[in-house]
């Protein structure tokens, strides 16, 4: 595969944040402390009067969003996703969610990929808690391009939304002009012996998977399906009705994430042989990405292995 430019999702935030302030005078943003890492402060620089710094104070930020939105605001708050997603999770459950308020969550440093800062900010359990709740909607991009794509969606859409992303710089795998269409898969590669369904920022080792299987004469469909909820019912039965097995793929803890909400449909609609990567209810730990995508088992190998163990499953 040919070297891939890389760049961080969140960077994809921030530029869509400047793009569409330029646009739309109601769009605000807030912070809790970690402006400049989030790229919250790119906005704070253009349109300071449009920024508002609460500190390490998350549920007063919700709380103070859902006011905005009321007067007819569209509010970004902007954090880390294991803060936002954890203590704030009763003001955007109670206060948002349930009064359907047009608030926008900005979830940032998803995955084991923040490195170093551990367990703590790792956010691990953020798409389940936030995928649970009515009215929401869940998006993990899974480069720059379509984290600008979401956001930018997100501006213009009525409603609770959580967009998820990264830190560090990942291979920007899609294009400026791919179809970003809510609830909707992109089908990366066709394929009758197996589907891979990727959600997120591991999108390019799933590509190496397939291009490795495809080495081995193992045909494989590639989905990115960045919508978590609504998730496409349509593109994940296909799947399983086409190629009778699937292993879907996700930054995130398997259980109660992306996978479950893929075996979800499956076994409602088109029970097949099913392998979960992720992270298998464990707490992440210290080290640089490569480190703990291979201690996680989130490698362009581990997929394939996954791959091999569902094709033995249905034959039996």
């Amino acid at each position: 595969m040919t070297e891939i430019k890389s760049k961080p999702t969140r960077d994809g935030y921030g530029d869509a944040l400047l793009e569409m302030g330029a646009q739309d005078e109601r769009i605000v943003v807030l912070g809790a402390d970690l402006s400049d890492s989030t790229r919250a402060a790119w906005f704070w620089q253009k349109y300071p009067e449009r920024f508002f710094e609460f500190g390490i104070a998350e549920q007063n930020m919700l709380n103070a969003a859902a006011g905005l939105s009321l007067v007819g605001k569209v509010p970004w708050v902007s954090t880390y996703g294991v803060f936002v997603a954890g203590r704030a999770w009763d003001q955007i459950r109670t206060t948002t969610c349930y009064s359907n308020l047009n608030v926008k969550i900005a979830g940032a440093h998803g995955g084991i990929s923040v490195g170093p800062d551990g367990a703590t900010h790792q956010a691990l359990e953020d798409v389940a808690t936030m995928r649970i709740l009515p009215n929401m909607t869940v998006i993990v991009p899974a480069d720059y391009h379509e984290t600008k794509k979401a956001v930018i969606w997100a501006c213009k859409h009525y409603g609770p939304v959580y967009v998820r992303f990264g830190r560090e710089p990942v291979p920007m795998v899609t294009n400026p002009d791919d179809p970003f269409i809510m609830g909707k898969a992109n089908q990366v590669t066709d394929g009758r012996d197996a589907t891979i369904i990727n959600n997120g920022p591991l999108l390019y080792q799933c590509m190496q998977a397939v291009e490795a299987l495809s080495a081995d004469g193992i045909n494989v469909r590639l989905l990115n399906m960045h919508t978590v909820k609504p998730i496409d019912r349509d593109a994940i039965t296909r799947a399983a009705r086409d190629t009778g097995a699937i292993v879907t793929v996700e930054e995130h803890q398997v259980m109660g994430g992306f996978g479950s909400a893929v075996a979800e449909v499956v076994v409602q609609s088109r029970p097949v042989p099913m392998r979960m990567i992720g992270i298998q209810d464990r707490f992440g730990e210290s080290g640089t990405p490569e480190q703990l995508f291979e201690e996680f088992g989130l490698t362009a190998d581990n997929i394939q292995s996954a791959v091999a163990d569902v094709i033995k499953a249905k034959k039996k």
